[in-house]
């Protein structure tokens, strides 16, 4: 899984337009930590599977390869100030797969 994320997580720079020294800033890691994670050489801890997703615009399952949240999800929500249903529903599937993403690692969630 280590490769494999590395791969997704480089594809998700590249598709943002980053350098590496970029996403590595705008993730709160070193240059070098995000090296080793694109390379396959150091598994990403969960916080920074969060941060590179924000950072490159994807989210934690286009990350992790793991879409199965995203293919589930049915939505029904109202919009208010004028609020981009489209943003929204992005949102919202970010946080459920993250949540998803954790329920798989065995970490349990905490309200």
């Amino acid at each position: 899984m280590t490769a494999e994320l590395g791969g997704l997580v480089d594809r998700a720079r590249r598709a943002a337009g980053l350098s590496q020294r970029d996403l590595a800033a705008a993730a709160g890691i070193s240059q070098s930590t995000l090296s080793r994670i694109i390379s396959g050489d150091r598994e990403a801890k969960v916080p920074e599977v969060v941060a590179l997703a924000l950072a490159t615009g994807h989210t934690v399952a286009q990350l992790t390869g793991n879409t199965a949240v995203a293919d589930r999800v049915q939505c029904a929500a109202r919009s208010t100030s004028n609020s981009a249903m489209e943003q929204l529903r992005g949102s919202l599937l970010h946080f459920l797969q993250l949540n998803d993403y954790l329920d798989d690692q065995a970490i349990p969630a905490t309200i």
